[in-house]
């Protein structure tokens, strides 16, 4: 029996087409602004790639690669300036950005084609876990909320790869389904290497751990100042405002509220209207 799988180009069909209805319940059902929205679904879009970054051929290991490593710089300059303690000058930003795409765009992807094997944990619930958490982490929101709909949606794009997979694993002959050897490849929670397994799950408690820090759900209240807690995010019902009251904010020596400290019929200087 022929184990075909999805193409390329239908698993980037199809995530687009996902993250074309995610944008549009993002903005029409959530209230995001469209900007938000259309990058959210256009993350979605590229999650669909992300799986086959173990693939045996070097398409979609050059195009996430190369996207990623053109984006990605842009991105974290703010931050890696801040962490290293660089100078903000024109040549200092473009050298530092220079040398994060060469790092991402040859040496990460050399490190994933040598140390990845073709349907193993990159085709995992984990690792769908793990793509999101990262790009929840690395965008560059003060909004919780924002972050989370930028991290769902690549999650949403890497979810619809895996089960593309598996839907194409299934071949029916009349009503009866035949499943090929590629059945539970993709939708799988652990995979055939131990040590991949428990470096995928060790990776993904950690993000995990870090995301919920970030959104001020566990631990000692966020310190970063470019981050909002999600808590903080609700809206508050409008606070009942009335109009202050000058006295209590002018010096109690003022003239203007001074009592008089002679009688009415002694100040013969000045007219009465009576």
């Amino acid at each position: 029996m022929e184990d075909a799988l999805a193409s390329f180009k239908e698993h980037i069909a199809f995530s687009s087409l996902l993250g074309v209805g995610y944008g549009i319940a993002a903005h029409f059902g959530l209230g995001f602004t469209p900007t938000q929205a259309a990058l959210s679904g256009y993350l979605a879009g590229i999650g669909g790639m992300l799986p086959d970054l173990d693939s045996a051929t070097g398409r979609p290991v050059r195009e996430i690669f190369s996207l990623t490593a053109a984006v990605a710089p842009l991105v974290l300059i703010g931050r890696v300036l801040r962490a290293t303690g660089l100078p903000t000058d024109t040549e200092t930003v473009i050298l530092v950005m220079l040398v994060m795409y060469f790092i991402i765009r040859y040496g990460l992807s050399w490190m994933v084609s040598r140390f990845s094997t073709h349907r193993g944990m990159f085709h995992s619930f984990p690792a769908m876990c793990i793509a999101g958490e990262v790009v929840y982490l690395m965008y560059p929101s003060e909004f919780t909320t924002v972050k989370l709909l930028m991290g769902s949606g690549i999650a949403l794009g890497f979810l619809s790869h895996l089960f593309l997979d598996e839907v194409y694993a299934v071949q029916w002959v009349g009503m009866i389904p035949k499943f090929k050897k590629s059945f539970g490849t993709a939708m799988k929670f652990a995979g055939p290497a131990f040590g991949a397994t428990v470096f995928t799950y060790a990776l993904f408690f950690t993000a995990s751990f870090i995301v919920l820090q970030d959104a001020g759900l566990i631990g000692p209240p966020s310190e970063n100042p470019y981050i909002t807690p999600m808590a903080e995010e609700q809206q508050q019902p409008p606070q009942e405002t009335t109009a202050p009251n000058i006295e209590e904010q002018l010096p109690q020596d003022f003239p203007a509220f001074k009592e008089a400290t002679a009688a009415q019929e002694d100040l013969s200087d000045a007219p009465l209207f009576r």
